[in-house]
């Protein structure tokens, strides 16, 4: 089924303005012959997706290194931080993601050089429900309510899910948590968990579609799935991969959109 005109060369303008080269033509032919309207259910990363992380960890982050000395940017500090907290998460896999946070923290001090109190390091892992929403993510998801069924798939408790919930102000049809699975993504369980919610939702196979800002955590296991993927890149603007590792193998998304708004637009406008 084609996308409408319009839609669909907005869509390859951002693919190609964000992809070294472009894409090639065979990958256009491929985009363009996919359409928005064939899903039935949308299955969501939340932090970095809906929620900002970056925003939230940097908040706790950046005045720590403020008042021990160390001298580095936003960006430089969330990258550094990104490594110990996918590594804290690969090798504790059973730890709820309040320890996750306290742990990686204490390691990235460590890397420094510069020591992490227990006190700096609890205030990271108590932040989660102070960690904003993107401002568009409510109304977006609110929009999509009405169109498609909303499974969350996040690397977080289900505590602190449940304070970011509120900030989003919708009813989601499954919530699976690395608490619920005992691991965090990129490792399997999240989507083996996402299987059997769609199974039980009656929802026919093909009709999912997975919807994520980061490539590491998301993209590249859902695809490996075989599942068609949205990369929301919140971070289209910015050079780097913040908080978030690079991919660890070759992933291409289905479509890509800079924000949330731009892609509840694309999904429920009438075809």
């Amino acid at each position: 089924m084609a996308q409408d005109a319009n839609a669909t060369g907005l869509l390859l303008q951002l693919i190609c303005n964000n992809t070294p080269g472009g894409l090639p033509r065979q990958a256009v032919l491929e985009f363009a012959s996919m359409d928005l309207s064939d899903f039935d259910v949308l299955s969501f990363d939340c932090y970095g997706t809906l929620i900002d992380w970056e925003a939230g960890i940097s908040a706790v982050l950046a005045p720590w290194a403020a008042e021990n000395g160390v001298d580095l940017d936003t960006d430089t500090l969330l990258a550094a931080y990104a490594s110990h907290e996918s590594a804290t998460e690969a090798a504790e896999p059973g730890a709820l993601y309040p320890q996750v946070l306290a742990t990686s923290f204490v390691r990235l001090g460590d890397g420094l050089g510069v020591t992490v109190t227990p006190e700096w390091a609890d205030a990271l892992g108590r932040s989660v429900p102070d960690w904003p929403a993107f401002a568009d993510s409510a109304a977006s998801l609110a929009a999509l309510a009405g169109r498609y069924k909303l499974i969350i798939v996040s690397n977080v408790d289900r505590a602190g899910f449940a304070a970011s919930n509120e900030r989003l102000g919708v009813t989601f049809d499954r919530v699976i948590t690395a608490q619920d699975v005992g691991s965090y993504k990129p490792a399997p369980g999240h989507f083996d968990a996402l299987d059997a919610a769609v199974t039980d939702l009656g929802i026919p196979p093909g009709r999912l579609l997975h919807v994520a800002q980061s490539l590491f955590h998301d993209h590249v296991p859902a695809k490996q799935r075989g599942l068609p993927t949205v990369w929301i890149n919140r971070r289209h603007d910015r050079a780097g991969w913040g908080a978030t590792p690079a991919p660890e193998a070759a992933v291409r998304p289905d479509w890509e959109f800079p924000t949330m708004r731009a892609f509840a637009d694309a999904a429920t406008t009438p075809r």
